[in-house]
């Protein structure tokens, strides 16, 4: 693997949301993730029957190794793998790990240089960290869900961006990075604890900030950025799609109404809320008397600050994704490329997901297990 995290060694414990988008995350940037899988049972159910199949896009890049944790033989050698390892993920509820006894504190005993991730919803102490929940919930309770969505609906769920990837994933992979890179001056592993709750909270850092300054009203719909503003919203078209506006900046504004034509005198005050209902309507009648093609043909690639609103069959078709190769197409299926992009150690993605356990023997020989001692543990059924 190519990429600025090369030679980054990492054990991911399988789970599912946050901790295996970090991971691949991870992968995508070069680093060596091992994922150790549940050892398949053929005759349990299969509640998520697409993982481990080509279209487990964030399973990808990752070799698999299969154990029975109950098995203290297969948690012995999780243990001397760790002890090569630069990092280690999970996303279990809190104590978990601890049970199966590869809790932080067992790891960095056999590791002092491991770094120790863990994300979950509500994090590793609190009143609720014991308890279940999903990405809606934990954004709800960062003050960002109250934010999202219409002034006459309850706020709007968005997917599982917010809690899940940008809170819980993206934390994760930021910190165990940073984690990584002191520990090669210290020596010295950490335990690093990423909760969606904290990381939605501070991805809405702005708007806590415009709120304590007196900029953002605790009302949806009311402000710049939420939907309240007649310059920065989505707009139907007369074909029934939609276009994006965000012409925020007084010459971006400007321009937005020299190229539609409007020259309605209410237009002049950009910044008279009082107005901005009625000239969110003028602007939606405006709108709604063309299609998004035509809306396109007149304001993409201007500085009024557009963009049609794709679909996702839509958007890897678009000619600057295609020309930036913001979406790649892998065994058939179309996902979207490794981010950010680098001039010198280029990203790229590794092999297609790996049914569970697929990767074993080969993972332990390129770890430094012997091919003796590989058959050895294939013998005893631990592989």
């Amino acid at each position: 693997m190519a990429g600025p995290l090369a030679g980054l060694k990492v054990i991911e414990m399988v789970g599912i949301g946050p901790c295996p988008f970090a991971a691949m995350m991870l992968a995508d940037m070069g680093a060596d993730v091992i994922r150790i899988d549940r050892k398949p049972d053929p005759k349990a159910p299969n509640p998520y029957p697409m993982l481990g199949t080509k279209f487990d896009v964030m399973a990808r890049g990752r070799r698999s190794l299969a154990l029975d944790l109950k098995d203290p033989r297969a948690r012995q050698l999780l243990l001397d793998l760790i002890a090569k390892a630069d990092v280690l993920v999970e996303g279990f509820r809190p104590g978990v790990m601890e049970r199966l006894g590869l809790g932080p504190d067992c790891c960095l005993e056999r590791n002092p240089r491991l770094v120790y991730g863990r994300v979950t919803g509500w994090g590793q102490t609190g009143p609720l960290s014991q308890a279940a929940g999903h990405d809606l919930n934990y954004v709800a309770l960062s003050g960002m869900l109250h934010a999202m969505g219409r002034a006459d609906s309850p706020p709007a769920p968005a997917l599982n961006l917010v809690g899940d990837f940008g809170g819980g994933a993206m934390m994760l992979a930021f910190g165990v990075v940073c984690a990584a890179l002191e520990a090669k001056n210290s020596g010295k592993g950490q335990v690093v604890d990423a909760a969606m709750t904290d990381g939605a909270a501070l991805l809405g850092a702005m708007m806590y900030g415009l709120r304590a300054f007196g900029s953002w009203s605790d009302a949806r719909e009311a402000n710049l950025l939420d939907g309240g503003a007649p310059f920065y919203d989505c707009y139907a078209c007369a074909d029934g799609k939609f276009i994006s506006i965000g012409a925020i900046e007084p010459q971006f504004y400007a321009e937005l109404l020299a190229l539609t034509g409007m020259q309605d005198p209410q237009f002049g005050k950009q910044w008279r809320q009082a107005d901005w209902p009625e000239l969110k309507r003028k602007f939606a009648a405006l709108f709604a008397t063309r299609t998004r093609a035509e809306w396109s043909e007149l304001l993409e690639g201007t500085d009024v600050c557009f963009a049609p609103v794709l679909d996702m069959a839509e958007a890897p078709r678009h000619p600057h994704n295609a020309a930036r190769g913001t979406f790649v197409e892998r065994d058939g299926v179309t996902q979207p490329a490794p981010a950010p992009r680098f001039s010198r150690t280029q990203a790229e993605i590794g092999p297609a997901p790996s049914s569970p356990g697929q990767d074993g023997a080969a993972v332990l020989a390129d770890w430094g297990w012997s091919a003796a001692s590989v058959e050895a543990l294939r013998r005893a059924g631990v592989l």
